[in-house]
């Protein structure tokens, strides 16, 4: 059986350390980016509003810290049906160094019905991203298991490279069950898209349900951190507490 620390390993690098407070000071994403790599490994991302990329990507490279992807927001937490309005965003986060898009679905347009205008939005949206586009398609406000899986396969038919749960700011964060839904539909199109879990995991037992609904669903050779994400700010601190305070062999 896999210990507590080789757990902990795999999570870390699988993390979107992420800070979307809309608050956030210079110092504030300093520490942030200090905490990129530490006694667990390295994560895989850190996620902030477009604004503050530059800050990252000049504090990670004085970490020797590049290999790290300066990931960002773009529609959020709207999930507006705006194309020419995203895509200004996209481009402009790439201006700032962007490597990875997580791009707001616009699921209430796709709720009343506009699947043609949906698709037409994610194809603008994928012509102005050349980099991983993360599609956040906000499950909790999806609802149902079949609007779930019909906005999933709308955004893999239209070219995300990930399908997310959620922003985080809606009263519905990830669940296993819309992960599962979202797995599937990611098994069917021979498992090409990424599966990123976000919202309301805080806790190494959270992550570990979702670690093992993937492992289950796409097999245990699939998750790497080019498949699979985590985005989360407090679940950092949960992990290195397990592994190093209780975790001991």
């Amino acid at each position: 059986m896999q210990n507590i620390l080789d757990r902990a390993a795999r999570i870390v690098s699988l993390l979107d350390l992420t800070s979307l407070s809309g608050t956030e000071t210079v110092d504030e994403i300093e520490r942030l980016c200090a905490r990129a790599e530490g006694p667990c490994g390295r994560v895989a991302a850190i996620c902030v509003f477009p604004g503050h990329l530059p800050q990252v990507r000049a504090s990670l490279a004085g970490l020797s810290l590049e290999q790290v992807e300066l990931a960002t927001v773009v529609n959020f937490p709207a999930g507006d049906l705006d194309a020419d309005g995203s895509v200004r965003e996209i481009r402009e986060a790439l201006a700032l160094g962007a490597t990875e898009v997580d791009l707001v679905f616009p699921y209430r347009a796709f709720l009343d019905g506009l699947t043609e205008q949906t698709g037409k939005y994610l194809d603008a949206c994928r012509q102005a991203c050349p980099v991983r586009l993360k599609v956040i398609l906000e499950t909790g406000e999806l609802g149902s298991r079949d609007s779930i899986r019909a906005a999933s396969l709308l955004a893999v038919e239209r070219g995300a490279d990930f399908l997310k749960t959620s922003t985080g700011k809606s009263l519905v964060h990830a669940t296993p069950e819309a992960a599962t839904i979202m797995l599937e539909v990611i098994a069917q199109g021979g498992g090409r898209v990424g599966f990123k879990a976000s919202g309301g995991l805080r806790t190494m037992d959270d992550a570990l349900v979702y670690l093992a609904l993937a492992d289950r669903i796409m097999g245990r050779d699939w998750v790497s951190p080019r498949t699979f994400r985590f985005g989360a700010s407090s679940l950092l601190d949960d992990v290195q507490a397990r592994a190093f305070d209780r975790g001991r062999p």
